[in-house]
């Protein structure tokens, strides 16, 4: 499989979480159910949200529109290598915090590790 098609993945899997993140809001009844934690708490994470959004839109982006840069220059291989790093430390993270026995958070983890793995390929050219 070439760069582009793993490039290409790469944005698909980017905008996926984009979505997904979006949907927070519905998911987990936001704000309803942040009421019960303090203003700042509840601003923070709904920013913070907000901002993996922008975050995976912008992975998505450079992956789909310069494929060619992302693979063989030293920023576009800096910026795979941080993405990659991303889904290395969500997984970690899921690990520490989120040690729930569901099918969903089972499939979140793959898809962590999928992450990872996309964005490292290309690094392996």
């Amino acid at each position: 499989m070439g760069n582009d098609t793993i490039l290409l993945l790469c944005a698909a899997h980017s905008f996926g979480f984009a979505l997904f993140h979006l949907g927070f809001w519905k998911l987990f009844g936001w704000p309803r159910t942040l009421r019960e934690t303090t203003v700042a708490n509840r601003a923070i994470l709904q920013i913070a949200n907000l901002q993996l959004v922008w975050v995976f839109l912008l992975a998505g982006t450079l992956c789909l529109l310069f494929p060619g840069e992302m693979a063989t220059t030293p920023l576009g291989r800096a910026l795979l290598a941080g993405m990659a790093g991303f889904w290395v430390l969500r997984l970690i993270g899921q690990f520490i915090w989120l040690r729930i026995n569901h099918p969903m958070v089972h499939a979140l983890t793959a898809l962590f590790v999928l992450g990872a793995a996309l964005f490292a390929l290309p690094l392996l050219d």
